[in-house]
């Protein structure tokens, strides 16, 4: 499993536990300093006296390339903190084709509906399920209601 960080951070972080090898450090001291297993820092070391330089640059990432970039996610996070009305829908509840449809229309971007949750929780939004309230719903009503006339039909006293 590749480790977390861009290829920057990750050759930065071998250069780190080369130097502190050269130095004279133990490997499990460098581990545990850089923050990786010993066993990473080892093969660190062998890949550096194989290769030089060229044995610990990080190899690019594997996979597709992501669709929205970094500037692109956080534009879109901020159209879903607006709200789905203000993005143009009848009701406030985003739904994963609403958002789909939303990323094809700001961003030319088309996206499979079932993938758009994954989308969303990298993004730290979790799944939720509206509460269902009727529209002729009167708060002050039900706090009077509660206050008043509930302690009156309840067996035991409220403490």
């Amino acid at each position: 499993m590749r480790p977390q960080g861009s290829q920057a951070e990750l050759e930065r972080r071998r250069h780190r536990a080369i130097g502190l090898l050269q130095q004279g450090h133990q490997p499990v001291d460098v581990a545990r300093v850089v923050g990786v297993d010993r066993r990473s820092v080892r093969r660190w070391k062998a890949a550096f006296r194989e290769k030089g330089e060229a044995g610990i640059k990080a190899r690019p990432t594997l996979g597709r390339p992501v669709k929205l970039n970094l500037r692109r996610r956080e534009r879109l996070v901020r159209l879903l903190l607006r709200g789905a009305k203000e993005a143009g829908f009848p009701t406030d509840l985003w739904t994963c084709a609403r958002v789909a449809a939303l990323i094809e229309r700001r961003f030319r971007v088309s996206y499979h509906v079932d993938h758009i949750g994954r989308l969303l929780r990298v993004l730290g939004f979790s799944p939720q399920k509206p509460q269902r309230r009727a529209l002729e719903r009167n708060e002050e009503e039900i706090q009077r209601w509660i206050k008043e006339e509930w302690p009156q039909l309840k067996k035991k006293p409220i403490v």
